[in-house]
């Protein structure tokens, strides 16, 4: 089979090596201590998959700082880039890392890279309306079902429920697929982790929003769809997904930690973070906040999987936040 899951298994075997609590926040993390003197204005323009996690962080450090105000836009990972390079955004929350023609033009604009900071971990979930009795996906059958390529190896295209096993009422329901645009950093994962770079079929519904791929499916009893683990709702199930047929891994913190879940990956903010100067000290206290006990524990609040204290610790040191 041709699945891409080098960077996945590194990522899983170097960073992702969560606590068994898994899903509680590493005990070895700080908490944040307030500092004096912090007001003003941040912005935030990126990710449509971080824009609930950002607003709950926003609320969190007002807590701390009431007299900071924060904007945040959501319209998908694309916009981070621009907004930083034009300085229109404090921060640009990513699903993904910057393409290098991303990191290019920032470049050119300023003279050093976008720094990227890594703040949750996510599990893209595979949803299916909360009725349908399908067990699980092999990624081949992913791949087969949402992209008109099958670069992941199918024999065949799937259209109807019955070719991936299931009977009865189900046998000749046609399969209807949603998905993320073409801005989205899910897309973009998605595209090179489950349709192994491959491309779209031309009947998917691209829809402006993960929750809105959500609802789609919750609303469809033939609907399949995928976005983070974070949008999960009472209309839909997250399916397992495997390899091999029969070998389905849950898309929870344990399985993204020891890589048998094939689509878990970082978060991000990207920062425009000066080689000499560093940041302002409110963005650098939003991102110290972030990496912090509180932050982490906001993490969990929104459904995501918290970093372990390795990580955070690294990224404080990077930012100079230590």
């Amino acid at each position: 089979m041709l699945f891409k899951r080098t960077i996945l298994a590194a990522a899983a075997a170097a960073a992702l090596a969560i606590t068994p609590a898994m899903a509680e926040v590493d005990a070895d993390i700080p908490a944040y201590e307030s500092v004096s003197g912090i007001s003003g204005n941040l912005s935030s323009i990126g990710s449509d998959t971080l824009n609930n996690l950002m607003t709950l962080w926003a609320e969190e450090f007002q807590n701390f700082y009431p007299n900071v105000n924060v904007q945040i836009q959501g319209a998908g990972t694309s916009t981070a880039p621009p907004a930083l390079t034009e300085g229109t955004a404090d921060f640009g929350p990513m699903s993904r890392m910057p393409r290098d023609s991303e990191h290019a033009e920032f470049e050119q604009r300023h003279g050093y890279e976008m720094t990227a900071v890594p703040v949750a971990i996510d599990t893209i979930a595979v949803y299916v309306n909360r009725d349908n009795p399908i067990e699980g996906l092999t990624l081949e059958q992913t791949d087969a079902i949402f992209s008109s390529t099958r670069r992941c190896g199918g024999a065949e295209d799937i259209t109807r429920w019955g070719q991936v096993g299931l009977d009865g009422s189900w046998d000749n329901r046609d399969i209807t697929i949603y998905s993320r645009n073409a801005v989205s950093g899910t897309y973009g994962f998605f595209r090179q982790h489950a349709l192994c770079d491959g491309d779209f079929k031309d009947s998917v519904n691209e829809q402006p929003g993960s929750a809105s791929v959500v609802q789609g499916v919750s609303e469809s009893l033939n609907g399949i769809g995928y976005s983070g683990i974070g949008y999960m709702t009472s209309g839909v199930r997250a399916i397992p997904l495997g390899e091999n047929e029969g070998e389905y891994f849950e898309p929870n913190a344990e399985n993204a930690s020891t890589g048998d879940y094939p689509l878990a990956r970082f978060l991000y903010v990207m920062v425009n973070k000066h080689p000499e100067d560093g940041l302002t000290p409110r963005a650098a206290e939003f991102l110290k906040m972030v990496l912090s006990k509180e932050g982490q524990e906001v993490v969990v609040r929104d459904g995501f999987i918290p970093l372990p204290a390795s990580v955070a610790e690294r990224e404080r040191k990077n930012l100079g936040l230590e």
